[in-house]
């Protein structure tokens, strides 16, 4: 049976709670946050990106990669996010519903989540001290940031050409990015 959450909720009671749909959700300050379907472009982005590093993977049998992976804010019982994908080298447990210690997050940015991911999510994922890497995906423009711990700071890197790789440190991985956006409608690209 489902309940209406109109009340603040901790992690814990987060996990357990269903609104009766197949809506997903995030947990922000405690409150469910209702996330909206994925346009094709992000699905297509996601699916493409999660093979390429599932095999590259391959080697490091401890690794995964997870889509929709939830992600737990450092030091908060109130904060829950969806990763669009996340890799992990923790081993799987059954029945769990949290990526422990992730090593790459990936967000795939749409004019709808893009300010949310930038603001909120990076900062916390920054937070957590097993990642190495944060990937943002623009859906509708070749365009790929990428955020790599060095020591204690950060670096920013852009990729932002169909013509170059982009290279994922923490995965040892290079993609294509004609490769990654092969068959996706630019808007960018029809202007010029």
């Amino acid at each position: 049976m489902s309940e209406l959450a109109i009340k603040r909720m901790t992690l814990a009671e987060f996990l357990r709670w269903e609104d009766g749909t197949d809506r997903r959700y995030e947990l922000i300050g405690g409150l469910p946050m209702a996330m909206a379907p994925p346009a094709r472009a992000r699905g297509m982005l996601c699916v493409r990106l999660g093979g390429m590093i599932d095999v590259g993977l391959r080697s490091r049998q401890s690794c995964s990669v997870q889509t929709e992976a939830g992600i737990v804010r450092p030091g908060r019982n109130d904060t829950f996010y969806v990763a669009d994908l996340a890799v992990t080298c923790s081993p799987y447990r059954r029945g769990e519903q949290l990526l422990k210690d992730p090593i790459l997050i990936v967000e795939i940015l749409s004019p709808g989540t893009e300010k949310h991911d930038r603001q909120v999510k990076v900062p916390a994922y920054r937070d957590i001290g097993s990642v190495n890497e944060i990937l943002l995906i623009d859906s509708e423009s070749i365009y790929a940031e990428i955020f790599r711990r060095e020591g204690g700071r950060w670096i920013t890197e852009l990729v932002q050409r169909r013509d170059v790789s982009l290279r994922l440190s923490s995965v040892d991985l290079q993609i294509a990015m004609a490769e990654l956006y092969d068959g996706i409608d630019l808007e960018a690209e029809n202007a010029a």
